[in-house]
C-alpha cells in the first residue's frame, strides 16, 4: 500500500486480540477507519509435532526437540537454526522468551495532524506503538 501525501501509519502491538479489538472500536468511534487487525509471531500459529515433541505430540521446551531428532527429520543446520533463537540460548534479547508476547498487529492509516491523537487512543488501550 502506498500512502498519500500527509498521510502516517501507525503500527501498534497488543498481548490479545480483544485488547486489539476494543482499541479499534475507540478508534472507530474516535473517526479512523483505514484500520486493521493481524495476528503477527515468529512462532507458527499451529502445532508441528516434529517440532514440538516427536515422542509423545505435546508441547514441549527447546532442548528435547533440538536434541532428539537425531538426523532423521532435521538437519545439522537447522538444528543449529533451531537452538540459535533467543528463547533457546538464554543470549541476546532477554524479551524474546516464548511464543506469544504482542502478537496481535494494529494498523491503522491517518493523516499526519491526527497521529497523536490515534496514538494516545491506542496507549489508552495498553498498546505498544
Amino acid at each position: 500500500m502506498k500512502l498519500s501525501s500527509g498521510e502516517r501509519s501507525i503500527f501498534a502491538y497488543f498481548p490479545s486480540p480483544e485488547a486489539a479489538q476494543k482499541a479499534a472500536t475507540a478508534l472507530q468511534h474516535a473517526g479512523f477507519d483505514a484500520l486493521q487487525i493481524d495476528r503477527i509471531s515468529r512462532h507458527g500459529a499451529e502445532a508441528n509435532a516434529s517440532f514440538d515433541n516427536p515422542l509423545n505430540r505435546s508441547l514441549s521446551i527447546t532442548g528435547p526437540t533440538i536434541y532428539s531428532d537425531r538426523g532423521e527429520t532435521m538437519s545439522d543446520s537447522e538444528r543449529v537454526l533451531l537452538a540459535s533463537g533467543p528463547s533457546s540460548s538464554g543470549y541476546g534479547n532477554p524479551e524474546a522468551g516464548i511464543a506469544g508476547g504482542k502478537a496481535f498487529l494494529l494498523t491503522l492509516v491517518t493523516p499526519e495532524e491526527q497521529v497523536a491523537e490515534a496514538v494516545r487512543i491506542i496507549k489508552d488501550h495498553g498498546g505498544e506503538v
